[in-house]
């Protein structure tokens, strides 16, 4: 095999402004290039290397500038073949039409470099309502090369059905255009790693057969990376959910001061400063939850490449997100929203002060303290044995725990590097609804391991609770995208 075909390029293109850059940065894992709200950000094509295998073989994407007044640009191009068009879109729109210069530089990317090209629509528009679609993709078909067509700014995750209607609109539209090979959702803003995995098995059917050996060995490598990723995060979660399922607290009992004490309370005339040893234990493993969540949520974070500000805007998302919908008043499960909203804040002050902050124990130990005894109460199990007297999470307070995350790694796993509406809200509601169906269709060994988990020993424990949030992650993944082929991920 010659070295021609050990290197393999993929063009992204667009109408300017629709979100290559952000694509990139997101299938990077890397903050490159710039992105503004203006037209032509990028002004040349820039490569950037995906993947490399042992070989030498590579997969190189190329950012290219958008296309703009694409019309013209059709009838310019049709012109290359003579001096005087030459000059004028080498020459003269570089000086006096800058756009159309890049838009040009786009097609000469397309022409001279790529393999495949991924065309990049916004999917939020129909495609019969944008003239420069028509244009565009005349002109991508006139260039002969394979087109993936990749709808972008598709608005929050919905159901499956609504996301369907808008996608068969445009794959309606693009039936007429031999040169496409097929269309695939690929939100800038907002993409899990099965859809990565989906635009590679696309792309290896598009690709020129001198050089599908090449990327078959680069797509293996690819899917491999992601898997890996994926294994670690679910063996972050079991660690994380095997830790509070083991974790107690021991406290030293009043005696009859304490059951006077207890009695007050309960008919509301106690003093306000008169916290029981066993509330005092409760909030001491509160702490610890809250720093085990705030060390998750900063592992999930580096595993799946978000950093800087991807990460300081994802804590906002995640914070805002698993605290919407639960009540002070629901008791273990306003605990636990309590702990994890505590986490979060304390990891977003760690990211804003570089890691300088003590971490989130205050801030749980402070939200819980607003809950009251009683409602902390709601959280734990309290036990009497022959080394004296325990506090322990309860099973509603860790199912909760392994539910919200799920969330969390849903979050995380489909955070794109845009900018835009996704800053509102990256949980939808029907994400909690499906980790709800997909907790239930495995709910005796979580029940089993809830209750009695503490009993395990303790690598026995992480491993069945990274087992349970695999098979639940993976078919809350199944439901999300029932069309996608979710590889073998061995656990």
């Amino acid at each position: 095999m010659s070295s021609e075909n050990l290197s393999i390029n993929l063009s992204l293109v667009s109408h300017t402004n629709v979100g290559k850059t952000t694509l990139a940065r997101t299938l990077l894992k890397m903050d490159i290039g710039e992105i503004g709200d203006r037209p032509h950000v990028t002004a040349l094509s820039e490569p950037h290397l995906l993947i490399q295998d042992s070989q030498s073989a590579s997969l190189t994407l190329w950012d290219t500038p958008g296309f703009g007044d694409s019309v013209r640009l059709a009838k310019r191009l049709s012109q290359r073949g003579n001096p005087v068009g030459w000059f004028l879109s080498e020459v003269w729109d570089r000086w006096m039409s800058r756009p159309l210069w890049s838009s040009q530089q786009a097609m000469k990317n397309v022409r001279e470099q790529a393999d495949v090209v991924l065309y990049l629509v916004n999917a939020s528009e129909s495609p019969s309502a944008v003239a420069y679609v028509e244009a565009e993709m005349q002109i991508l078909s006139w260039v002969e090369k394979p087109v993936l067509v990749l709808l972008n700014q598709m608005g929050r995750p919905r159901p499956k059905d609504a996301e369907e209607k808008d996608q068969a609109a445009w794959r309606q539209y693009m039936e007429r255009f031999p040169c496409v090979f097929g269309i695939l959702p690929m939100d800038a803003f907002a993409r899990c790693w099965i859809q990565e995995i989906a635009l590679f098995e696309m792309i290896g059917r598009a690709i020129p057969d001198s050089k599908k050996a090449a990327f078959e060995a680069l797509q293996m490598s690819w899917t491999a990376e992601r898997i890996n990723d994926y294994r670690l995060s679910v063996a972050a979660i079991g660690k994380f959910l095997a830790a509070l399922a083991a974790d107690s607290e021991r406290f030293e009992s009043d005696g009859l001061s304490g059951k006077l004490k207890a009695m007050a309370r309960k008919f509301g005339r106690s003093d306000e400063k008169d916290v029981p040893p066993e509330a005092r234990a409760m909030e001491r493993l509160a702490e610890r939850a809250a720093v085990a969540m705030k060390s998750l949520t900063d592992q999930l974070i580096e595993l799946n490449g978000l950093k800087g500000e991807a990460a300081r805007e994802i804590l906002n998302r995640v914070q805002q997100d698993l605290s919407i919908d639960e009540e002070i008043s629901e008791g273990s499960a306003a605990v636990v929203g309590a702990v994890v909203s505590g986490a979060i804040s304390g990891l977003a002050a760690d990211l804003m002060a570089g890691g300088l902050t003590l971490g989130a124990g205050a801030i749980a130990g402070a939200v819980l303290g607003g809950l009251g005894f009683a409602g902390v109460a709601k959280g734990y199990n309290q036990m009497t044995g022959k080394d004296g007297n325990v506090v322990r999470w309860n099973q509603e307070s860790i199912e909760r725990f392994f539910s919200d995350s799920l969330l969390l790694y849903l979050a995380v796993a489909h955070f794109g590097r845009g900018r835009g509406e996704w800053s509102r809200s990256e949980h939808p509601e029907h994400w909690r609804s499906e980790v709800q169906r997909a907790i239930q269709g495995d709910s005796a060994d979580l029940h089993k391991l809830a209750q009695g988990g503490a009993e395990l020993e303790r690598r026995h424990l992480e491993e069945a609770f990274g087992r349970c949030a695999a098979w639940a992650i993976e078919r809350v993944l199944r439901n999300l995208y029932p069309d996608a082929k979710l590889p073998k991920t061995g656990l």
